[in-house]
């Protein structure tokens, strides 16, 4: 078995052999790793995979622009420091330290959600490996620490651009939607009761958003895995419109200029497979 084949069945990837391969080399070039993609495509899956078969101890930060810098690089105690004054028994190291000082990888999701100046503390230690703390001084770090981090593409709500300077410490592997035919087995190893035909309507449902003139954002297989789930707990003619509806309207964005709105899209969408197919049944349940 290959090594990829090897992650995909112990983490239940399906595909992404391009995107792990080159994920693995860059880690083993000991480079920052950035995986780049829109929300659902399974980076930050690929990225703990990756690190995990590596066998590299990870801390995880997760994006937010109320992240601070003290949270990252760690923070005085102020009953200790009245105490015992500043030193290392009245300081918590933040999660950049602990990788730095074991040499581990430092995982950040959803990077460009991080404040700037949070962002600005990065860029010594990826370029040198040093970390400054104020009153303990220069902190470096062992062999083998790294960054992986992950972002979604600019448009979605709440992310920003990395600055020119971050970026150029990463090497960049991208991630896009899957093909058609991947994204129906994920949907069946997630919801392996389901039958064939559900998973491939769910599938077909959710791609539409990605297409269709009436969305302005569309939804990830994410989606289609909910919509399926529900679909099954629901059953009857309607399961698939109600599990839709229920599955995507917290995952799509509507054109304003479409006057019929998402349960209409739906309804448009599920109209064209019937007049396209002349044995389709309504009820996949």
């Amino acid at each position: 078995m290959s090594e990829i084949a090897q992650i995909q069945k112990q983490h239940g990837i399906v595909g992404r052999e391009r995107e792990m391969r080159l994920a693995l080399a860059i880690l083993q070039c000991g480079r920052h790793l950035l995986l780049e993609g829109p929300v659902g495509v399974g980076k930050t899956t690929v990225a703990l995979a990756v690190c995990a078969h590596l066998g590299r101890r990870v801390w995880r930060v997760d994006g937010d622009d109320r992240f601070t810098e003290q949270k990252l690089t760690g923070w005085f105690d102020p009953p200790l420091v009245l105490k015992a004054g500043y030193g290392d028994e009245s300081f918590t190291p933040g999660p950049l330290l602990e990788a730095m000082e074991v040499g581990g990888v430092l995982f950040i999701n959803e990077l460009n959600r991080m404040p700037e100046s949070v962002q600005n503390v990065l860029l010594p230690a990826l370029d040198e490996g040093v970390l400054q703390i104020p009153h303990l001084g220069e902190r470096r770090a062992r062999p083998g620490f790294q960054v992986v981090a992950t972002q979604n593409p600019i448009e979605y709500v709440a992310t920003g651009h990395l600055s020119e300077a971050l970026r150029d410490r990463f090497e960049h592997v991208g991630l896009s939607y899957q093909s058609e035919e991947e994204e129906i087995a994920i949907v069946r190893r997630h919801v392996p009761d389901a039958p064939l035909e559900l998973a491939e309507e769910a599938v077909r449902l959710t791609r539409a958003t990605r297409q269709h003139t009436a969305f302005r954002r569309g939804a990830s297989v994410r989606a289609a895995i909910a919509i399926a789930q529900i679909a099954m707990a629901i059953g009857g003619p309607s399961a698939l419109s109600q599990a839709a509806e229920a599955a995507l309207t917290t995952r799509v964005e509507v054109n304003e200029t479409d006057g019929s709105g998402l349960s209409g899209v739906i309804q448009a969408i599920l109209a064209e497979k019937k007049k396209s197919c002349s044995n389709y049944a309504p009820s996949l349940i």
